[in-house]
């Protein structure tokens, strides 16, 4: 990937932070946007997204449940199982808002801003950490390689050209 350290940071910053969102189904498209404001990478973007997949969405809803009711200030409730699945199935989101969508997505987004800043940094070096090793020469196999594919400087000057001696 072709990308300054900080673009490639700030785009994996943008996916993981918008994983810790209850947004599903628009990941990307927030991951694109946010990367698009941090002038990160869109590739790095859709990369970091990948945080938040069917074995991490249940410790990160209930991380960012548990801060949500925190910052409200009020105590978890309960909302019956049957009722919860019949809600669902007939995609009625009104009463879910108070009791479980609003404290996730107010604990969200303290937790994607830890998230975020967390992988920021930590791609940032490993991504500085790459770039300094390509321009220093780090890879011996892919300069050896590489000598061995580039034509000798003295043999283009030599062929076919007449010498007046």
């Amino acid at each position: 990937m072709k990308a300054t350290p900080h673009a490639v940071a700030a785009g994996v910053a943008a996916g993981v932070a918008v994983s810790c969102t209850p947004f599903l189904g628009f990941h990307f498209i927030m991951a694109f946007c946010l990367a698009f404001i941090l002038r990160g990478n869109m590739i790095a973007a859709a990369l970091g997204t990948g945080f938040g997949n069917p074995l991490t969405f249940p410790l990160i809803f209930a991380a960012a449940y548990r801060i949500g009711i925190f910052l409200l200030g009020r105590a978890p409730e309960r909302v019956g199982e049957a009722n919860l699945f019949t809600l669902l199935r007939h995609l009625v989101f009104a009463p879910l808002w108070h009791p479980i969508l609003k404290p996730i997505l107010v604990g969200g987004l303290p937790l994607a801003a830890l998230c975020g800043a967390v992988f920021y940094v930590l791609t940032w070096q490993g991504a500085f950490a790459c770039s300094s090793s390509e321009e220093s020469g780090g890879d011996r196999k892919f300069q050896m390689r590489r000598r061995r594919e580039d034509p000798p400087k003295n043999l283009m000057s030599t062929r076919g050209v007449a010498t007046n001696s």
